[in-house]
């Protein structure tokens, strides 16, 4: 007797074959190695098929043949059109030949480059925005690839889109700013900032201080030993005095 590869329950499966099968997905399936379901492997040799009959239209075609033929035609139609004065026409075609072969390196180069740009931009201005209302430090992945999902760079600035659509702001006509986002994140994913972040905590204090103490990067309130201090005690907190006082 052929042994039936799953089984809904336990109970469906004879109880001197029972130590044969081990639960997973929900279901009683065969323990054996190299063993799959049958539909699984219907599917392989469905798809097997399909890709043999597809590399059959190929067979006993050499791509340097093919190659060949491709450059000889194009050779003979420069020639039926150097035959019919069309010299211009010939020019314009190498011509545009040797641009593509230079031109599209280049543009694709362009393209990768003004992404990595605007990925740049898009995370120093979040950050930046962030610090502002307390950002964890541990928290910046998060934040950056929350901001990566809704941020486009429009005429140099941060733009939130819902899909192809512009989000709106608060007023619901306007485009939502970078800081009414922040301050949106402040309330949906408060573990992404320092507990006193809330209702602008991060700047209430006297001179753009936090937790009630001077801001020492400040200019007006610059202390170099509290600067020290703070580098060394609470990096994160350091960091977000530092851009309140730019």
């Amino acid at each position: 007797m052929a042994l039936k590869y799953k089984f809904k329950t336990r109970e469906e499966i004879p109880a001197e074959l029972q130590s044969l099968y081990v639960e997973r997905d929900g279901a009683w399936t065969l323990d054996a190695e190299g063993v799959v379901e049958k539909s699984k492997h219907e599917e392989f040799r469905a798809n097997n098929i399909a890709l043999t009959n597809q590399l059959k239209r190929f067979e006993g075609i050499d791509p340097d043949a093919v190659r060949q033929l491709a450059e000889e035609k194009r050779q003979l139609e420069e020639a039926a059109q150097l035959k019919a004065g069309e010299v211009d026409k010939v020019v314009a075609t190498r011509v545009k030949a040797e641009l593509d072969k230079v031109h599209v390196p280049v543009v694709a180069e362009r393209d990768s480059l003004l992404n990595q740009l605007t990925t740049i931009q898009i995370d120093q201005a979040v950050i930046s925005e962030a610090t502002k209302r307390g950002l964890r430090p541990t928290a910046i992945p998060d934040i950056i690839s929350r901001a990566r999902l809704t941020f486009k760079l429009v005429a140099g600035v941060p733009q939130a889109f819902n899909g192809d659509s512009v989000r709106p702001g608060k007023d619901g006509t306007s485009p939502m700013t970078l800081a009414e986002w922040v301050d949106a994140l402040v309330s949906d994913a408060p573990h992404l900032f320092e507990a006193n972040a809330g209702g602008g905590a991060a700047g209430s204090a006297s001179g753009g201080g936090v937790r009630g103490v001077a801001n020492p990067f400040r200019k007006e309130t610059l202390n170099v030993t509290e600067q020290m201090k703070l580098l060394k005690t609470d990096p994160g907190l350091a960091a977000r005095l530092k851009a309140l006082a730019n």
